[in-house]
């Protein structure tokens, strides 16, 4: 190997993509941590369904705005910076609710804007994606990304399936204080983890180092196909005039702007609707959450396999006729756990698809991109469960089933805006559904 062969960073892909999956899985348990104490406040704090689906959207507000600002602030600085400091605010968001449990109980109506701030914090954490995107792009070639960011994705949105099924548990043995105490703790511990071995992309390091950067040479050394354009605001200008860019940010707030709000109105719906108890509550939210992202996995194998928009297609069909049972269970319980998983495996394999065009069709600007249709995308997780909640204010229980209306509509705009997208694509990106 030649001299100019030789690769000076640091780290390797492998750890590149461990280091960055457990950030977004530690950010990303913040709106898990928050959502099981949404029935508990609804109930002390005599809450309405609009109060209590503002509430449990809380999260979803600061995690997908952030996205975009510190998505785009990888093309600059890369992503340790900003992942340190995503995960420094929903330290204080855990803090926060750790403190207020400590001092008020039960809480009390006054301190609902103070549960509000917190639950804003927390979601902090989730702004942790549109950072791992582009530094897990910048890692690995283009032929790769497709399976590195859907194990990047479906590994980290494990945290909100697996602390559905484990926080009621302790909340039941332990005491809310506790549990969240005990959360802290490790929040704290993977904090400085990340801060003494993470390591940016190559690009980043030689820049520190002061290496003269070659584009080809970088990518003959250490496989760096993707080189950033170094600029936040044109990162962002370029990827927002983009068209299809605003495409697959529908795409995505249907689907990961679902998943996190329906991680957080599961537990609702089904102690509230069906009248289960915590613990069931939690592992039927835990068995929708955890199969969407296991399932996200596989959809990167699939795009890779087939095509990002083959899989997006058919994952909104999927995500069509779960929307479906979820209206027409009404109180059959079974049919609902169905509904449920059909959303799950639509949901679960479009977001991979999503992030498999992301790169594909702004490969300058990946960051930018990732920073809009992620925090764009993500803002589903806020503004759907409060319009789910009208549903209920509206019609009572009922309004439970009702709601998923929002689900059909959304996916059935997305198909007809893949008709679109797929329609015009590019030379260079089609990948055309037969």
């Amino acid at each position: 190997m030649s001299e100019d062969a030789v690769c000076y960073a640091q780290s390797s892909r492998g750890a590149a993509l461990t280091w960055t999956t457990l950030a977004f899985f530690a950010g990303f348990a913040g709106v898990s941590a928050f959502g099981p104490i949404v029935t508990k406040l609804k109930q002390s704090m005599a809450l309405n369904p609009m109060l209590m689906g503002l509430l449990a959207a809380s999260p979803a507000l600061t995690g997908s705005l952030l996205r975009i600002p510190f998505g785009a602030m990888v093309d600059r600085m890369g992503g340790k910076k900003p992942i340190l400091i995503l995960l420094g605010l929903a330290v204080a968001g855990i803090t926060a609710i750790t403190v207020l449990f400590s001092l008020f109980s039960p809480p009390q109506p006054s301190h609902y804007p103070l549960f509000l701030m917190a639950g804003m914090l927390c979601g902090c954490g989730i702004a942790v994606f549109s950072v791992g995107i582009p530094t897990v792009s910048y890692w690995y070639p283009q032929r790769k990304q497709g399976t590195a960011l859907a194990i990047y994705a479906g590994m980290g949105n494990m945290a909100p399936g697996m602390f559905a099924l484990a926080l009621p548990l302790l909340v039941v043995s332990l005491g809310f204080a506790i549990s969240y105490v005990l959360w802290l703790g490790v929040l704290l511990c993977l904090l400085v983890v990340f801060l003494l071995y993470m390591k940016d992309a190559p690009y980043f390091q030689y820049k520190e180092m002061g290496i003269e950067i070659d584009e080809d040479a970088l990518f003959l050394a250490c496989g760096e196909e993707l080189i950033p354009s170094g600029n936040i605001m044109d990162s962002l200008k370029k990827a927002g005039s983009n068209w299809r860019t605003w495409i697959l940010t529908v795409f995505y707030f249907v689907t990961f702007g679902g998943f996190i709000a329906l991680t957080v109105w599961f537990p609702t719906y089904w102690r509230e609707y069906f009248d289960t108890s915590l613990v069931v509550a939690g592992s039927l939210t835990a068995l929708y959450s955890l199969s969407a992202s296991i399932l996200r996995v596989f959809g990167g194998f699939t795009s890779d396999r087939i095509g990002g928009e083959k899989t997006v297609f058919l994952s909104f069909v999927v995500v069509t006729i779960g929307a479906i049972l979820m209206i027409l269970a009404s109180r059959s319980m079974a049919m609902a756990v169905t509904g449920q998983m059909f959303l799950a495996l639509g949901m679960g394999f479009a977001n991979a698809a999503v992030f498999k065009l992301v790169p594909k069709y702004t490969p300058e600007t990946v960051g930018g991109a990732a920073g809009i249709v992620g925090g764009l995308g993500a803002f589903g997780g806020f503004v759907i469960p409060p319009v789910m909640g009208l549903f209920v204010k509206v019609s009572g229980t009922e309004g439970y089933s009702l709601g998923f209306a929002v689900f059909l509509v959304l996916s059935l705009l997305s198909l007809g805006l893949f008709v679109i997208l797929n329609r015009y694509a590019p030379d260079t990106a089609v990948e055309a559904v037969a």
